[in-house]
């Protein structure tokens, strides 16, 4: 999965709001009285898989409709560019983290970031077994398979962080073949994902979880425009508070996942339930949605230090300009209400 981080001030005009249904549904138990359900739209950035789970469990387990909400998951692909269609007004709101959210801010477009529903980016590097590429030190100097995405994320961090080099980079076009025929070259990935396949190959991976070195980037976010948020406001945090009770049941695998992976294998045929699973499973075990400060403020949770702390250690390896205000790249009014702590 990649994000272009670039956008264009052109792109944000015209941009809409979200409508309502025409239809009173009553819905039993819910927290708002029987009314028009407010359609909201949501983006996501790639096929439809566990990683965005808990938009579908709030979707088809009725939490949405429980805070009198018609919510359209829409799954992404490599032919959709999420930014471009909200900036566009085609969506309300997309999945994305926080480069593309400090890129509005850098450019003055009205847009802003709403909530984390990973507080850990999945972003990792893979080596093979035995070969001394034990840590992410350990792969100074060293051959790594990297996309052109990562070179502008990612990849300045870890040159400041260890020393890495240009020199090392090969060119990584989402094929495992080059990394599965030479031991000693590592590679990139996604936790959930490109491990999976490399131990379906028959190699058990050494996998390199870059947040844990201290990169702080914020993923599988909530963008949103602010004419949304201002005009809104009501509908925003209902969908924010929904979506939040969504991941905390679906990180628990309890028995309304199957209706969420049921819909997910339905939008995405080439997904099967034992990569759902596996997904599922090392996202709990690392903690990439229930970590961090979501342990204190609840799923969803964002942060002022956190924000200005990434915003200061990308700025410091060259990824942004000095002087951008980082508070206009995001908002705190929606989450840290301790929805799904533990």
């Amino acid at each position: 999965m990649t994000m272009k981080y670039r956008i264009s001030r052109r792109a944000a005009l015209g941009l809409l709001g979200g409508s309502a249904a025409s239809v009173l549904v009553p819905v039993p138990g819910a927290r708002v009285n029987a009314q028009t359900l407010d359609k909201v739209s949501y983006q996501t950035n790639w096929r439809a898989q566990a990683e965005h789970g808990g938009f579908y469990y709030a979707a088809v387990n009725g939490i949405y409709k429980k805070y009198g909400i018609d919510a359209e998951i829409r799954p992404g692909g490599p032919q959709q560019n999420p930014s471009q269609l909200l900036l566009g007004g085609r969506v309300d709101m997309i999945m994305s983290n926080s480069f593309e959210a400090i890129r509005y801010a850098q450019e003055n477009i009205p847009f802003l970031c709403i909530a984390s529903i990973f507080q850990k980016d999945p972003q990792v590097l893979i080596s093979h077994p035995g070969q001394g590429n034990d840590s992410l030190a350990a792969l100074k100097g060293k051959p790594i398979l990297i996309g052109a995405a990562g070179r502008s994320s990612y990849w300045p961090f870890l040159k400041a962080k260890f020393g890495y080099a240009d020199e090392q980079i090969r060119p990584y076009t989402f094929n495992m073949a080059p990394f599965l025929a030479d031991k000693t070259i590592s590679q990139q990935g996604f936790l959930s994902s490109e491990p999976f396949a490399i131990q379906k190959a028959g190699v058990n991976p050494v996998v390199h979880l870059i947040a844990d070195a201290g990169f702080e980037n914020y993923n599988t976010t909530i963008n949103i425009s602010r004419k949304m948020v201002d005009e809104k406001k009501d509908l925003v945090q209902r969908f924010v508070t929904a979506t939040l009770e969504g991941w905390a049941e679906y990180m628990k695998a309890g028995p309304g996942n199957a209706a969420a992976d049921a819909q997910i294998l339905k939008d995405n045929p080439d997904m099967d339930q034992e990569k759902i699973n596996y997904a599922l499973k090392v996202m709990n075990e690392k903690g990439i949605v229930t970590s961090g400060d979501a342990l204190t403020l609840g799923i969803g949770a964002m942060t002022d230090a956190r924000w200005a702390s990434f915003y200061k250690t990308m700025t410091d390896v060259g990824v942004f300009p000095a002087g951008i205000d980082v508070k206009k790249a995001y908002s705190l009014e929606f989450i840290n209400k301790g929805v799904g702590k533990a």
